[in-house]
């Protein structure tokens, strides 16, 4: 008799089951990150989208090797391209085989005129954001940073960071994320 194939486990599974491997509740893991138990609940149950910097402060935070959330069953990654999707941003990873390393490269295309539809977000580490093509707004902090084609920011993404797309066009960034 022919086994059934193994149903691929989504994000917000794998999280509950190490969380509750680890036995720790929705308030212990929001110490550790940072995030509210509300938004660790909606992750785990797969209602929102966490971008990848929350990915990387949650793999943290369980001990996890961050590429066993960021990435999804072997055979749809591949066909995929390493392309996830949130409601206004989708990022391609441009770093596959660096998961036990500290640097990940991210190329990031911001719909038009969107703003991210996160809660400002924040993770352990720094970012790098270069503009391909486009024009966006970065909030860091209470800092507003304006960036255009050619330009770039470094910041402490330790601070609450938001993305919006200020042009009626798609907008490509170039993101390094360092975690120590």
């Amino acid at each position: 008799m022919a086994k059934k194939p193994a149903r691929a486990v989504n994000v917000g599974e794998k999280i509950r089951q190490m969380r509750e491997k680890l036995k720790l509740d929705y308030g212990q893991l929001a110490e550790k990150t940072g995030y509210q138990a509300e938004y660790l609940e909606e992750i785990e149950a797969g209602t929102v989208v966490p971008p990848v910097g929350t990915l990387i402060q949650i793999s943290r935070a369980l001990a996890l090797d961050s590429s066993s959330l960021l990435s999804e069953d072997r055979k749809v990654e591949r066909r995929k391209s390493y392309l996830k999707r949130t409601k206004a941003y989708s990022y391609k990873c441009l770093t596959p085989d660096a998961q036990d390393k500290h640097l990940w490269a991210y190329l990031v295309t911001l719909d038009p005129e969107k703003i991210h539809e996160m809660v400002a977000y924040k993770h352990e580490g720094e970012e790098f954001m270069f503009v391909i093509e486009g024009h966006v707004e970065v909030k860091v902090g209470d800092e507003v940073h304006e960036l255009k084609k050619g330009k770039n920011l470094h910041f402490d993404s330790g601070k609450p960071h938001l993305l919006k797309n200020l042009s009626p066009k798609a907008t490509k960034l170039l993101v390094v994320v360092y975690t120590p």
